[in-house]
């Protein structure tokens, strides 16, 4: 049973945006990095339409 909640919780996707210089991306704990983009609200909408995907 705990080794089905540890699964569980390994497949939840977690995003976060990054800045490096001029640019933010979106990057998720399963390794998925989204395009560099100037506006952060884009690397935003990036991130939270990567779990659908």
């Amino acid at each position: 049973m705990a080794q089905q909640e540890e699964t569980a919780q390994a497949q939840e996707h977690h995003t976060t945006t990054v800045e490096q210089g001029r640019f933010c991306f979106a990057r998720c704990s399963c390794g998925w990095r989204g395009p560099a983009r100037r506006a952060r609200s884009l690397a935003r909408t990036d991130a939270e339409g990567h779990p659908q995907r």
